[in-house]
């Protein structure tokens, strides 16, 4: 297979006037994935003389949707900014290799969020294989101070290696060792050699210009699935999504925008959702299977009934926030428990307000994570039922989901498992404080799931070790500390530095409104906030968070069905 430098390889991307027309991403290409460490071991991994992994290139006049590599990566990054034109023209076109070469072209002619690639010239000490020996990181110019330097101007640079470190040394103004400036020098030259000097990137060309070519785009298609089905590199649904836009040019940026739209600040709804419901709705089945997608007919449909599906899925994540309170990605542990509910919406619209235990359903299997596992056959067989009666039946679906083996009791043990980390967690205080601000500003501000009586202080209290007669063994283990009675929900405001952070309840409380202790199930008893009392403290606290959820305690056989 032919080969080139990785330098010339850069000189191709987004350039039209290069040989074979440039190269270009097809739309059939999910989007740039990769995070910053794999960027940077990337090069870490050529310095060391590590071999790649070919790439896969399709040479092209079909008017096929194409996209330009990024050069300068923003977020959010605008896809439409990216495509081009369709044309007849040549191009070439990466069907595999795409995330290594768009880390090449950020890193040699480009900025991440606009810092550069910068390399730290006096690195490569031996170290254990999987560490990294040479260092690189992307900086922002202006605050980059030896030894990092721009990795750009080594490369694109004509001057020799020993050149080149002599002017690194004047233009920072310093004194080396002789070791570091050895080390310096065969950095450059390292540099160097892997990026401009060895052929590093072999590659595979499939030609279709030729007019006796036999490769149809469908082909094309089948190709690059079967290249990146064999490993990690693609999941399940890009490969699907892949046949999708074989047939919808715009698929991708029709999926960026809805997911971006859905989603907001609060949820996590992804591509793997929206396939799986649009496999669903239409009547497809749950399981994912790229054979399903090999059918032009159900692509076509797919194309025809988006703007169907995707309202079906906002209309019941607005149903979602306004009628159970969850308006967060943190209080829905799951999202297929969803589909039932979209399915019916999708079919039957004109049901939807007359059917009964909607919101009860969905507490129900989120609280008792009903969905949990491997749950397509489960979602089969609620959807058929939805389909064969016309209606959202809970108590049928209550007993589907029984039949499948599943529980749906939420016990009063259960609810009191609910402690600090679990789960379901945020779904229980976002039912409990349903008018929290769960669509915070900025990052770092949800509210906070926090100790009542606070670790540190739990921590110290020790009994009498029977065996060394010292007080050290710690009274209070892991689950007693974290548990449901000892947790409350603070905005982040209240809970850092000059608010409650590890003050004793006993102080932190005084002063609070009855308002705020009956919102909080606090016992008003202030004996039962001092430490020596935490025990009696938690007893109380259950009966009062008891009584609170009275409403959410069933068992499995129980009615749970409300207007």
């Amino acid at each position: 297979m032919p080969s080139k430098t990785i330098k010339a390889f850069i000189a191709d991307i987004n350039n039209s006037d290069a040989d074979g027309g440039g190269l270009w991403l097809p739309n059939i290409q999910r989007f740039f994935v990769w995070g910053e460490d794999q960027m940077e071991r990337l090069y870490d991994s050529i310095m060391r003389q590590y071999p790649l992994p070919s790439l896969l290139i399709w040479k092209s006049k079909s008017e096929i949707r194409n996209r330009r590599f990024i050069d300068q990566y923003h977020e959010p990054v605008d896809l439409k900014s990216l495509y081009r034109p369709i044309s007849k023209k040549t191009k070439r076109l990466v069907l595999d290799g795409q995330q290594r070469l768009q880390t090449l072209f950020i890193g040699l002619k480009g900025s991440l969020v606009g810092r550069t690639l910068h390399f730290d010239v006096l690195s490569g000490l031996p170290r254990y294989p999987e560490d990294v020996h040479f260092k690189f990181s992307f900086l922002d110019p202006k605050e980059a101070v030896w030894p990092w330097v721009s990795f750009a101007d080594l490369i694109y640079n004509k001057k020799l290696a020993g050149e080149v470190a002599r002017d690194l040394v004047a233009r920072y103004d310093v004194s080396p060792s002789d070791e570091e400036l050895t080390r310096l020098s065969r950095n450059v030259e390292r540099a160097k050699r892997e990026f401009e000097v060895t052929e590093a990137l072999i590659y595979h060309e499939i030609d279709s210009t030729d007019e006796d070519s036999s490769y149809t785009v469908e082909d094309v298609v089948e190709i690059f699935i079967r290249a990146n089905a064999g490993g990690t590199k693609l999941s399940k649904s890009d490969l699907m999504f892949s046949l999708v836009t074989s047939d919808w040019h715009t698929a991708d940026i029709e999926m960026h925008e809805f997911l971006s739209e859905v989603n907001g600040e609060q949820f996590d709804f992804d591509r793997d959702f929206v396939l799986k419901a649009a496999m669903v709705l239409l009547d497809q089945g749950a399981r994912y299977d790229v054979e399903k997608l090999r059918t032009k007919e159900l692509r076509e449909r797919i194309t025809k009934e988006w703007d169907g599906i995707t309202q079906s899925i906002r209309f019941v994540r607005d149903f979602l926030s306004q009628k159970t309170f969850v308006r967060c990605d943190k209080a829905l542990p799951s999202y297929l428990a969803l589909i039932p509910l979209i399915y019916f919406r999708y079919h039957f619209p004109s049901g939807w307000n007359g059917a009964k235990g909607k919101v009860d359903y969905l507490l129900r299997v989120l609280l008792t994570g009903a969905f949990s596992g491997r749950p397509d056959g489960l979602i089969d067989k609620i959807v058929n039922d939805i389909k064969e009666s016309g209606a959202f039946r809970t108590n049928q679906i209550f007993g589907i989901i029984r039949e499948d083996g599943r529980s749906l009791a939420l016990s009063d043990a259960q609810l009191f498992d609910m402690g600090y980390g679990s789960r379901n967690i945020h779904l229980l205080f976002n039912l409990w404080h349903p008018r929290a601000n769960y669509a915070p500003a900025w990052d770092g501000h949800l509210p906070q799931v926090d100790h009542v009586f606070p670790r540190s202080l739990l921590k110290k209290v020790k009994d009498e070790n029977p065996h060394t007669g010292r007080v050290s063994l710690q009274r209070y283990s892991a689950a007693e500390i974290n548990q449901l009675a000892n947790c409350m929900l603070l905005p982040a405001n209240e809970n850092g530095a000059g608010d409650k952070s590890d003050t004793s309840p006993e102080i932190w409380l005084k002063g609070k409104s009855s308002e705020f202790l009956e919102l909080h199930c606090i016992p008003t008893n202030r004996k039962l906030w001092q430490l020596e009392n935490y025990e009696k403290f938690l007893d109380a606290r259950k009966e009062l968070i008891r009584e609170k959820f009275s409403h959410l305690l069933f068992g499995e056989d129980e009615a749970f069905v409300r207007s």
